[in-house]
C-alpha cells in the first residue's frame, strides 16, 4: 500500500470537478447518480484505463502528446479527449514549447501530483496480484520503496479492516440511503 494523504477538500468540490469534467460544451453536467462519494466523483475525472495512463506517464516526466501515446497505446483522438478533460477538471496543466507550429507541453498541477499515490497503489497491486515480476520499480533513495498507508494523526501503519466508515452525506447511512 501506499502512504495516502487526504487534502481538505469537501465532497462538494470533488463533485463540481467531476460535473464539469463530465459536462459537454454547451450541455449541462450529469446529475450525480448513487451514493454522494469523493470516489465516485473522482472516478468520473480520472477513472477511465487512457486517463489513469497519462497521468502515469506525466508523474514519469513524458510531458509531450507523442511520447504519452507512445507509452499508453491509446488512440490519439482518445487521449486528446482525455487530456482535455484533465486540463479542464485542474489535473494537468499545457504548457507550449514551440511557436510555429505551436506545440505543447503536458505537465501535472498539484491536484495531478496527487495522483501520484493512486498510481503507485495501482502498480503495487498489479505487481502482486498480476505481474511475473514488476516492470518497474518505484525507489525512495537509495531503495526500493515499501509504501505503507498511514495515519498521520497517531502515525501507525493502518492495515487492511482496520477503518470504519462515517457518512456524512445528508439521507445517506453506509448501507445506502436513509428513509
Amino acid at each position: 500500500m501506499v502512504a495516502i494523504s487526504s487534502s481538505s477538500n469537501s465532497s462538494s468540490n470533488a463533485s463540481s470537478a467531476a460535473d464539469s469534467a463530465s459536462a459537454s460544451p454547451g450541455r449541462p453536467a450529469r446529475a450525480p447518480v448513487g451514493r454522494p462519494c469523493s470516489v465516485a466523483a473522482t472516478l468520473a475525472v480520472v477513472g477511465e484505463k487512457w486517463a489513469l495512463l497519462a497521468v502515469r506517464e506525466l508523474a514519469f516526466g513524458n510531458n509531450r502528446f507523442d511520447a504519452i501515446a507512445r507509452n499508453t497505446g491509446a488512440p490519439r483522438d482518445i487521449l486528446t479527449t482525455r487530456l482535455r478533460a484533465m486540463e479542464v477538471a485542474g489535473i494537468l496543466e499545457r504548457r507550449q514549447y514551440q511557436d510555429r507550429p505551436p506545440r505543447f507541453e503536458y505537465h501535472l498541477t498539484e491536484q495531478g501530483r496527487d495522483l501520484a499515490p493512486v498510481i503507485q497503489t495501482l502498480a503495487s497491486w498489479g505487481d502482486r496480484w498480476l505481474a511475473d515480476e514488476p516492470p518497474v520499480e518505484f525507489r525512495h533513495g537509495d531503495h526500493e520503496l515499501d509504501a505503507a498507508m498511514m495515519c498521520r494523526r497517531c502515525g501507525e501503519e493502518v492495515g487492511p479492516g482496520e477503518v470504519q466508515v462515517h457518512v456524512h452525506a445528508e439521507g445517506w447511512d453506509v448501507a445506502g440511503p436513509v428513509g
